[in-house]
């Protein structure tokens, strides 16, 4: 497994609502696209992956414990987008993958304070499996204890990085946003103190699988409305 240079301060540029047949919840997101829950209802994505195959173990999350809305499942949408991009919207704590023309795969995300520094459109540049992550020296400075990790470590069930990760490129270079998995299942929803746009480690295994790279990804930090 090569090495990267991602940090964990800079990692991961790096995701509608509780829904039933008779209430839906909608959210708008900036720039001219809208979703919200199927008109049928919860409809959950099958997985893509084999998170019970992988190198190192995927531990269980108990899903009872996250809101249904940061649930992967399928949602209506309209706008301008074009089927296999992916939508942030940092505001609602989701990731948007446009299947169709009416049809999206919507997934919860951790958002951290990084995550709100950069908006835009990129592209992913490149993904890894298991990727290693590298803390900068700021982060050493405060935290000497990671010191250890200066040169990088490893990929593993310990590596902030999570299972996977997709590397944001703008005009071909590294923006140095990552979207990525996390071993804190419970950051999902929420805005953390570190990091960027995180997601449910069998969830970045599944979003692994659906693009490739050269995908367009949009930023948004509109706050959606429900």
């Amino acid at each position: 497994m090569s090495k990267s240079h991602t940090d964990m301060s800079r990692r991961a540029f790096v995701a509608l609502g509780v829904t039933t047949a008779t209430a839906a919840l909608a959210g708008c997101v900036a720039d001219g696209a809208s979703f919200q829950a199927a008109t049928l209802g919860y409809r959950p994505v099958p997985q893509l992956g084999s998170p019970e195959r992988e190198a190192f173990p995927v531990p269980t999350v108990d899903m009872n414990k996250i809101p249904k809305e940061f649930h992967r499942q399928y949602v209506d949408h309209s706008g301008r987008y074009k089927p296999g991009t992916l939508i942030v919207s940092t505001g609602t704590r989701h990731l948007y993958l446009i299947v169709d023309e009416t049809t999206a795969i919507r997934y919860g995300i951790g958002v951290g304070r990084a995550g709100f520094a950069w908006g835009g459109e990129a592209r992913v540049g490149r993904k890894a499996q298991w990727p290693t992550w590298t803390p900068p020296s700021q982060m050493i400075k405060r935290e000497p204890s990671l010191k250890k990790w200066a040169g990088g470590m490893e990929g593993g069930p310990s590596n902030p990085l999570g299972a996977r990760a997709l590397y944001l490129y703008k005009g071909g270079r590294d923006t140095l946003y990552r979207i990525h998995g996390t071993n804190e299942p419970f950051s999902i929803g929420q805005a953390m103190s570190s990091g960027c746009i995180r997601m449910l480690n069998k969830d970045v295994i599944d979003l692994y699988e659906r693009v490739p790279s050269g995908t367009t990804v949009v930023v948004q930090h509109g706050n959606a409305t429900v």
